[in-house]
């Protein structure tokens, strides 16, 4: 085996690239993860309930270092995983088992709304399984949060590395004391627990026959990917849906620069704005903007469909309201009457916490925003040397830009992957939608899901139909 690329031959991937979507992983892009605001959709929610009355929860006593035999590694800690075995076939016939990588959030909100896993578990009689992603949720190193984030030494086993070893620790773990050494395991995550999870299969094939990788922007990292990739999208989306939403949010940003600079101008946007603290930079407002709109491209969910929204309410202003009323009235579309908008209280979630750190240790995913004139955005490249710097200050090290291409592959992708939006071989494969959305597939079907997504839906399944079946075939020659 003289190249990479021949492994690929026998390493089953599904990777789910939507070509409209957008899958982005630096900390101060919107949420990242796979849920976005479906937890607001009330046909969501009144499924959540008896899908969660099905789960049991345990913890394993987890390794805090994989990697190394100095005995501080050897510390533990409670790591978190929850199993449906509502639909399993058993270990006698080697039933399957799916097993969902938690990412960068606490697991419950996971457990309600990932519906892929529990819609096909019957179809396989799959057993399910969740796992909580170190340092998040209830799987924190070091007794407690405030001791695991105390410094870079303490967060220093806080990796992707890490967690895809606690992740087959799990499944051998759970394998073993269910008797069931023959059950076939098939991983699953969305965003970066897609990268996780592909990253998974290409680092433990021997505990996964394939991986689902829906929305894993596996290949934004150094110049692979163009750094204006993300924010292009989110253009194209915003075009797409309205011309005139588009050029009226093009022209809005020398608009809020031209009223920032005159006397007075910071008050004027505050008002127009309806700011819960007087903006201090028109920089504030520039970015609350920016993370609507790349939210709204992010989570373009089906029925509702968020940047139809908020050009509703930049088109649906009166005739010969001025362009920054018009920007208000689709902040107020998008976010609902509030007493106040852009700069309130802000919460500081466990997914920033963390996520900061990862960003600032080895996912240096560079988006920015680059001089294109037909971006709707106002150009703000990805610096690496001033990224770098912020990081240093905030945990006093710096991160290491190229260890995820260095340790997972991605530069010469074409002889490694050929390219994720085509079908590399018959067992490395993408499905792609034109009307796709941030891991849309792998949230729970509804009834009113479209017809283009019930269809993409049956094709992964297709898929992974195949890949157990050629399990199977195998192992009955394999016990001959």
């Amino acid at each position: 085996m003289n190249s990479p690329t021949f492994s690929f031959q026998w390493l089953p991937f599904l990777f789910l690239i939507f070509s409209t979507s957008v899958s982005a992983t630096l900390y101060n892009i919107p949420r990242l993860n796979p849920i976005g605001g479906i937890l607001d959709d009330p046909e969501t929610a009144s499924t959540s309930a008896n899908v969660l009355d099905n789960l049991e929860t345990f913890y394993f006593d987890q390794t805090l270092d994989h990697f190394n035999y100095r005995p501080e590694g050897y510390t533990t800690f409670q790591q978190r995983y929850v199993i449906n075995s509502k639909y399993w076939g058993g270990a006698n016939s080697s039933a399957p088992i799916l097993a969902y990588f938690g990412a960068e959030a606490p697991l419950d909100g996971d457990l309600a709304v990932i519906g892929f896993l529990t819609d096909n578990a019957v179809k396989f009689k799959a057993l399910i399984l969740y796992i909580e992603h170190r340092y998040y949720g209830k799987s924190i190193p070091f007794g407690s949060r405030e001791e695991a984030f105390r410094n870079a030494s303490t967060l220093g086993y806080f990796n992707s590395a890490q967690a895809i070893a606690d992740y087959a620790e799990i499944i051998i773990h759970l394998k073993k004391i269910l008797h069931a050494e023959y059950s076939p395991v098939v991983v699953i995550g969305g965003s970066y627990g897609g990268m996780l999870a592909s990253w998974f299969r290409l680092k433990y094939p021997h505990v996964a026959i394939g991986a689902l990788a829906s929305s894993a922007p596996i290949l934004y990292f150094d110049d692979i990917t163009p750094q204006d990739g993300y924010y292009s999208i989110v253009t194209k989306n915003f075009r797409e849906a309205s011309e005139s939403c588009y050029q009226t949010i093009k022209k809005s940003w020398s608009e809020i620069h031209e009223v920032a600079s005159k006397p007075g101008g910071l008050s004027i946007l505050s008002k127009t704005f309806k700011t819960c603290n007087p903006l201090n930079k028109s920089l504030e407002l520039k970015d609350y903007l920016e993370t609507i709109y790349a939210s709204a491209a992010q989570y373009n969910d089906p029925p509702r469909y968020p940047v139809n929204i908020v050009c509703g309410g930049i088109d649906g202003a009166p005739f010969g309201t001025d362009i920054l009323t018009k920007i208000f009235a689709g902040v107020v579309a998008y976010r609902g009457n509030q007493s106040c908008y852009v700069n309130g209280p802000k919460n500081i979630s466990e997914t920033t916490m963390g996520w900061r750190w990862q960003t600032c240790s080895e996912m240096v995913i560079p988006i920015g925003i680059g001089n294109d004139s037909i971006s709707m955005f106002s150009p703000n490249p990805f610096v690496l040397r001033s990224f770098i710097e912020s990081c240093i200050r905030l945990y006093g090290v710096p991160p290491r830009p190229h260890w995820v291409t260095t340790y997972y592959g991605g530069h010469d992708i074409k002889l490694i992957l050929h390219r994720v939006l085509e079908n590399i071989s018959p067992s490395v494969v993408a499905v792609q939608t034109v009307n796709g959305s941030h891991c849309l597939d792998i949230l729970r079907a509804k009834q009113s899901d479209p017809e283009w997504l019930v269809m993409q839906r049956k094709e992964e399944v297709k898929i992974i139909k195949q890949w157990i079946t050629k399990y199977y075939i195998d192992l009955l020659a394999f016990k001959k």
